[in-house]
């Protein structure tokens, strides 16, 4: 098998089993060094960036790729906006001319010291799902449009790590997944979410395993979802937006009230989101959070998992206004209601959002004692 060139690698790609999947072949990996370097960790990411500093030295090692596994890893690189430069390491006390993956300019900003155990620990199993994902859109995605990609499948390979790591059911079926068969896989859309036909067999309840059959899944990140409330008003804040399923639906009035919603970024926890996504949506500051519940809003069809939250915050008279993300296309117009009004809204059905269903009535249970504590 040809070899073409000799590759730096300084950061993630130095974890051998996500080397070993995006590559497509194992590769040796070789210490060497590079001079005028160091290694920074990135504010609000996990993967680290080299940053020119003369006094410094980039302890990594270079490989020997093949020119298929070196177009591969061109392919994940690329998913994140980094190209190739030429560099001079040095092993084996020797000079070397190589390559390195590196942004073409730094649109990132250091912060910190990077370390590939703290990262595998703390991230390598939610990066092995990614490159899973990444390197299935080789040949079919690159540049803009690969990168377009990238935040989502994150977000979709931090949720299977969420999802792997849940408690053993008490009351259901404790089959493992591993016991499912899956003899075929397609990804039929791949936006920013995923819609994939899988044929698969699984275990029957009376013994033995299904015949194959076929399903269609929407595959999608997990989402962090807050109603705010106001004890001491007795007030709760909700969202109205444009929303596409009661549109595609046929609905009338395709404008919805819910509460305050968003997918949960990479890195993030489903507190952390709640907590941005109200001030991004609401301009709200929440004092504390209360969880309601986190499930599958429609496990027949899709993968998609909600956190569902109180937010105990103030509602002051003259609150609502407008809001959103200009970059999201995001045109969102806030209500505060009484709980009279909340009440209402409940029992004339134009509560027609679930999660929203679903906090109005765990309020209805526990808006006395909220209040008295407020």
């Amino acid at each position: 098998m040809a070899r073409t060139l000799m590759l730096f690698l300084f950061g993630t790609l130095r974890y051998q089993p996500l080397l070993d999947l995006v590559a497509g072949e194992g590769l040796e990996q070789v210490p060497a060094s590079l001079q005028g370097w160091r290694v920074s960790g990135v504010e609000g990411h996990g993967f680290p960036v080299m940053v020119q500093d003369a006094a410094s030295v980039v302890h990594g090692v270079v490989i020997s790729p093949s020119a298929a596994a070196l177009d591969r890893l061109v392919h994940y690189e690329d998913a994140f906006g980094y190209v190739l430069t030429d560099v001079t390491v040095t092993t084996g006390g020797a000079e070397l001319a190589a390559k390195v993956f590196v942004p073409p300019e730094m649109r990132w900003t250091p912060s910190g010291i990077w370390s590939l155990e703290d990262w595998a620990a703390r991230e390598g199993a939610r990066a092995l799902f990614f490159a899973e994902e990444i390197m299935g859109y080789h040949g079919r995605f690159s540049g803009a449009a690969l990168q377009f990609r990238r935040q989502q499948a994150e977000g979709r390979a931090q949720a299977r790590v969420q999802a792997a790591s849940m408690a053993a059911p008490v009351v259901g079926w404790d089959c493992p997944a591993e016991r499912v068969e899956v003899t075929g896989r397609t990804a039929d859309h791949a936006g920013y979410f995923v819609t994939e036909t899988v044929n698969l067999r699984h275990p029957r309840f009376g013994g033995g395993m299904s015949e194959e059959i076929t399903r269609e899944v929407f595959v999608a990140a997990d989402a962090a979802i807050v109603l705010p409330y106001d004890p001491v008003r007795d007030r709760i804040l909700l969202v109205e937006q444009f929303r596409m399923g009661p549109w595609r639906r046929g609905a009338a009035y395709p404008f919805m009230l819910e509460p305050v919603a968003g997918r949960i970024d990479p890195g993030e926890t489903a507190e952390d989101c709640a907590r941005r996504e109200a001030v991004e949506e609401a301009g709200l500051d929440l004092r504390e959070l209360i969880l309601i519940g986190a499930g599958y809003p429609t496990p027949g069809y899709s993968s998609e998992y909600f956190h569902v939250f109180a937010g105990i915050c103030d509602l002051p008279d003259g609150i609502e206004g407008t809001h959103g993300q200009e970059d999201e296309d995001e045109d969102i117009r806030t209500h505060v209601l009484s709980w009279t009004q909340a009440e209402d809204l409940l029992s004339r059905g134009e509560a027609d959002n679930m999660p929203l269903v679903l906090a109005l009535v765990w309020l209805s249970r526990e808006r006395s004692g909220l209040r008295g504590s407020g």
